[in-house]
């Protein structure tokens, strides 16, 4: 069962020293694939010019050449530089934070450098290195053995078989790589996964050189598949587009009937399409979901999967593990029991440890490995090598012969080995408690003193491992644990402190609707002691392993209605808990870091991952990543998610409200028979509003103060639901009501068309940014946020007051803008117009109840 070998080429720790790889760097390149560039400038103005409000411009600018209108033609002109200017900021922006997503979630490999083991970016991997290799891993590049243990690769994605294939060090080190696939190869394959042991591997061909890079080229042009919102978004810009014409056609042949100018008919027309063009939408849902992604990541969470932005607000439930995730995964050997006897590690003099406890640390050290990753093993490593150092107990020349890892059948793991001076094997066993008992074979008597013994050290939040020993004589070693004859030593509890942040991050989840479910490998008592040591709701109310796998999946579905801690469990039983948590209609979240966690990190509606201590098959099958395994960080990630959503609500609310008035103005006029208010230069001066509003301001918006206090968003909510159309169109109509009775007041009055013109488009303005301020939250009144942080907000409405000021009393733009002067008494009464809009916003908001959960 276990094959060992190793290369006689001297000792591979000693890698490559920074100064070679950073040449070899310089040299080869980075390893990775080609991936798609960046859109330089002139990418982008083509992309702006197939755009539909581009080509309404270019008509615009030909038929003011056609009227002998140099002047409004140079404007929209300017006007399309200016717009491409803010969709290159817009889009540079968005992929600058996509670039340092790739960045941190390309995978990691673990080399020796100076002789000391280092965690490295993928990308950093270069020809020569040493890599180390663990199950779980993705091999960073191609690569041929060194030395490994029980060492089998997943190769599919190269050859398509998923039989996982043994690798073997060859007797002479190759120059070359050879093919994938085969069993019994010495080469390891970029882009494959460590299915089971541990080996090293030299790299002989890193990123386009690899095989993966040969027949990998094609990546480069794979487009990610739009997500939910972006398709709600794409069908609902559609749709207006073809209203959008349809009306814009009639309003033009209507015009040109009764006025007999086609000319200005078609200009009357297309002033309508750009008003009712929503044009600013996908790059707003574009910018919200590649900044979010950006902003997650800046808290420690990183994104793999956008649409998991999407659901983050509709988690119900987060099932979570206890070691590392609601502790400190800092393990410390911390209460030992044999022989009748217990000792705390904590208060015991350093270098008194009592003979009666010798041989209990020399076999938990000889049940791991020697090389641990595990926090546990390395603290029980750690304490054993400092208490019995200098002593007989500690065997660097004993060599492995086999091991039997943990099952969902056994708890427990044993290890053989072969001490040099002895004719018989020596095994040493640890694991869960009931598991060694049964090893042992204890009387009912003793187990029920050892039992109560393990339960009394779980209750004190210790995890708590039975410890035990066999010979067994050489020859063939047989094919279950059960078949030694295993003598009981004592138990090991280990203690790992729940972090700081975690209580009140709980409490907050708690608050916001979601319901928090700890699932671990742990005892129930120290599982149950955790659990209230965090806040959980319902912590003394927990099913055990045994317990959950004699449960049909039936009966499990109604347990797990109430049932917050599932202890005693492996990795397979978290599958069964999801699955039963999603028949109930739950939106499940799920932390998870082992190989074995990687199917139920599928079957979640959002797969949390480990970074620090996660395998890399883990992590692909993630949605999310958390860059520091720490819980409260989930509770971030929630709340940020919220926010995407809730702000995205309130750019998608401001955009409706802000094109009924321009939609109804510009078609309102016509079916009157007033002279137009909207010009297409009219149109573009506020798409300079909108669309940086949309895309920047509400974006840098803070979350609401409630955010965490709202149960979670129903699954499959669309962005524009009722409330959000309905809320949008009344504020809409309240500007509108105003604008129409502005513009027909000033119209039979003394006032001219352009002055008229003037004041309508003052109030237009005012109103645009009051809508702003009031869309900034449906759940309070502008005036208790107005000092909530947001820099761009400002720098918005200065731009916006000082350019309107501008074009009011600059003759050259006052002439261009086709306005009258206005007199103080007309701004008077624009001021007023603006504040009545803002008033009737916010009655809207509070008549409306819109301050429910969004």
């Amino acid at each position: 069962m276990n094959r060992e070998g190793a290369v006689p080429t001297g000792d591979p720790t000693a890698g490559l020293f920074a100064n070679e790889a950073a040449a070899r760097l310089a040299r080869d390149g980075f390893n990775e694939l080609p991936a798609a560039r960046p859109r330089n400038l002139f990418a982008i103005a083509a992309g702006v010019a197939r755009e539909p409000m581009f080509l309404l411009l270019i008509a615009c600018g030909a038929i003011y050449l056609l009227l002998g209108d140099m002047g409004e033609a140079a404007m929209l002109l300017g006007f399309v530089l200016v717009i491409i200017c803010i969709t290159f900021v817009q889009e540079h922006k968005t992929e600058r934070a996509l670039a340092a997503l790739r960045d941190l979630s390309s995978p990691r490999a673990l080399v020796f450098r100076d002789g000391e083991q280092r965690r490295i970016p993928g990308r950093e991997v270069v020809l020569g290195d040493i890599l180390i290799l663990a199950e779980g891993d993705r091999v960073a590049a191609d690569a041929a053995l060194l030395s490994g243990t029980n060492l089998a690769t997943d190769e599919s994605l190269l050859t398509g078989e998923s039989v996982p294939v043994a690798k073997f060090p060859a007797p002479t080190f190759p120059e070359h790589m050879g093919a994938p696939g085969g069993g019994e190869s010495p080469f390891v394959f970029s882009g494959s996964l460590v299915a089971q042991g541990k080996g090293t591997a030299r790299v002989l061909a890193t990123g386009e050189r690899t095989a993966l890079g040969r027949i990998g080229n094609a990546l480069a042009s794979v487009v990610a598949e739009p997500t939910r919102i972006q398709l709600e978004t794409a069908r609902l810009v559609k749709r207006l587009a073809w209203f959008g014409g349809g009306l814009s056609a009639l309003i033009a042949v209507l015009y040109g009937l009764t006025r007999g100018d086609w000319l200005n008919a078609i200009l009357a027309g297309i002033t309508l399409a750009m008003a009712i063009l929503p044009e600013e939408l996908p790059v707003v849902l574009t910018l919200f979901l590649g900044l979010g992604a950006w902003r997650m990541a800046q808290r420690r969470v990183l994104t793999r999967r956008i649409p998991a932005l999407e659901m983050l607000g509709s988690a119900t439930v987060l099932c979570v593990d206890k070691t590392g995730t609601l502790t400190q995964n800092r393990m410390t050997l911390a209460r030992i029991y044999a022989g009748g006897s217990t000792l705390d590690l904590r208060e015991a003099n350093a270098a008194a440890l009592p003979e009666l406890f010798h041989e209990l640390l020399e076999f938990s050290l000889l049940a791991g490995h020697r090389d641990p990753f595990d926090p546990m093993e390395q603290a029980i490593q750690k304490v054993t090598s400092q208490k019995l150092a200098g002593t007989e107990h500690i065997h660097l020349n004993w060599a492995l012969i086999d091991e039997y890892p943990l099952s969902r059948e056994l708890l427990a793991m044993s290890r053989v080995w072969q001490a040099p001076d002895q004719q018989n094997y020596v095994v040493a066993a640890k694991g869960a408690p009931e598991a060694i008992f049964d090893l042992c074979h204890l009387e009912p008597g003793r187990t029920a003193e050892f039992g109560q013994m393990a339960n009394t050290m779980a209750s004190q939040g210790l995890r708590v491992l039975g410890v035990a020993k066999a010979a067994f004589q050489r020859g063939e070693l047989p094919t279950i644990q059960h078949d030694f004859a295993f003598e009981f030593l004592g138990l090991i509890g280990l203690a790992d402190p729940v972090r700081e942040t975690v209580p009140p991050a709980i409490a907050e989840s708690q608050t916001a609707g979601m319901r928090l479910i700890m699932i671990t490998g742990d005892y129930p008592a120290t599982a149950t002691s955790i659990a209230r040591q965090v806040g959980l709701a319902s912590w003394n109310n927990y099913i055990a392993g045994p317990e959950l796998a004699e449960l049909s999946d039936a009966e499990l579905q109604r347990r797990v209605r109430d049932v917050n801690v599932f202890c005693r469990a492996v990795p397979e039983d978290k599958l069964r808990i999801i699955t039963a948590l999603k028949a109930n209609g739950e939106v499940v979240a799920m932390t998870g870091d082992g190989v074995n966690d990687a199917p139920a990190l599928k079957s979640a509606h959002i797969g949390i991952a480990m970074g620090g201590r996660g395998t890399d098959v883990a992590r692909e099958a993630a949605d999310l990543v958390l860059l520091d395994d720490d819980f409260s960080s989930i509770v971030t990630a929630v709340r940020v998610g919220r926010t995407i959503f809730d702000n995205l609500r309130k750019a998608f609310t401001f955009v409706i409200a802000v094109h009924i008035p321009i939609v109804r103005m510009s078609f309102v006029p016509v079916a009157l028979g007033w002279p137009l208010l909207l010009l297409p230069v009219h149109i573009l001066f506020l798409q300079l509003i909108i669309d940086p509003a949309c895309s920047i301001v509400f974006e840098a918006e803070p979350e609401d103060a409630d955010t965490m206090r709202k149960p979670p968003r129903p699954s499959g909510t669309s962005l524009f639901d009722r409330d959000t159309i309905l809320l949008g169109a009344l504020q809409g109509t309240a500007v509108f009501a105003a604008l129409l009775a502005v513009y027909g007041i000033g119209l039979h009055r003394d006032q001219s068309i352009e002055e008229a013109r003037a004041l309508a488009f003052t109030v237009m303005v005012l109103a645009s940014l009051g809508l702003i301020l009031t869309s900034r939250s449906r759940s309070q009144n502008f005036l208790s946020i107005l000092g909530r942080r947001n820099a761009a907000l400002w720098w918005i409405v200065s731009a916006a007051l000082a350019f309107l000021a501008l074009i009011l009393y600059e003759p050259t733009l006052r002439e261009l803008f086709k306005f009258g002067r206005l007199h103080t008494i007309d701004l008077v009464i624009a001021m007023m117009a603006g504040m009545s809009c803002i008033a009737a916003s916010e009655t809207v908001k509070r008549a409306f109840k819109f301050d429910k959960v969004i």
